[in-house]
């Protein structure tokens, strides 16, 4: 896995990139941070730097992936904040490797797949299939942008979708909707980390996506407040799908009041199992 690393301090960020995207999403997050604490971003498998083969990609297998970066380099009290479909890969990888969580972020996130997951699965692939995959990821991302969200950034990062292969891309989104309807509602239920959702949009009942104004709800955020009662919620309005990129400054503050908060409840906890207080 290609990962990037910079600066030092606590409590460790570590960034997992959407569908097609790439660790370059994060990069207004990574220079905002790196001067008061340790960032990792990630390129997932198949994306970016990081090869991959269309068998091996999944949320599972990118979760444990994170999971072993974790790991790897001795992180522990990490805040793990993910996009799109990253917000999945975070969620595996607390279900993975609970004891290195400090927090989870879930930027834009959502849940697509529903009920039987090899039946959504399926239903996905067939759609992919009829439409053709290039047609399929050329729409799904030229409707991730409001008009607000500027014309250059949409371009580059639809050009930026097209790049990913097929084979990854085919393989990748039917598995995403299979551990949607398979694992969200339990990710959600069992996470013993404090979690923070910010959300810009939402993908309508004529499956548009469509941004949110400051007291409207979703779905995906019913769901969040059913299966995870205390988590924080922030709705970020005129704003496409992108807001790491399109209002960094307020995604970076958000972040970072949520962070301060986790690194003391983080601490806090490891005393309380320890059996000392923390010193004054």
């Amino acid at each position: 896995m290609w990962y990037e690393r910079a600066g030092a301090g606590s409590p460790p960020l570590v960034f997992v990139h959407g569908f097609a995207c790439s660790h370059a999403d994060w990069r207004p997050q990574v220079e905002h941070f790196a001067a008061t604490q340790t960032v990792v971003a990630c390129d997932l498998r198949g994306h970016g730097a990081t090869p991959g083969d269309p068998a091996d990609c999944s949320i599972e297998t990118y979760g444990a992936d994170v999971a072993a970066l974790l790991a790897a380099l001795d992180l522990h009290g990490v805040v793990l904040i993910g996009h799109s479909l990253g917000c999945r890969v975070v969620l595996q990888a607390a279900l993975d490797a609970p004891e290195r969580v400090a927090g989870v972020v879930l930027i834009d996130g959502s849940r697509i797949g529903m009920g039987d997951p090899e039946t959504a699965g399926r239903v996905m692939r067939e759609q992919i299939r009829a439409t053709g995959y290039g047609a399929f990821a050329r729409r799904l991302f030229e409707e991730m942008f409001l008009p607000s969200s500027g014309v250059m950034l949409k371009t580059s990062i639809v050009e930026r979708a097209l790049e990913l292969p097929a084979p990854i891309g085919t393989a990748l989104f039917p598995r995403m909707i299979t551990w949607d309807a398979a694992n969200m509602e339990r990710a959600l239920s069992t996470l013993a980390a404090p979690l923070l959702v910010i959300q810009s949009t939402n993908v309508n009942a004529q499956r548009v996506r469509v941004g949110l104004s400051a007291d409207e709800s979703t779905p995906w955020l019913d769901l969040v407040r059913r299966l995870a009662p205390s988590t924080r919620i922030e709705v970020l309005t005129g704003v496409g799908h992108f807001p790491q990129l399109e209002v960094p400054d307020k995604v970076n503050q958000l972040v970072g009041d949520f962070a301060a908060v986790c690194e003391a409840t983080f601490i806090l906890g490891k005393a309380s199992q320890s059996g000392s207080a923390p010193a004054a």
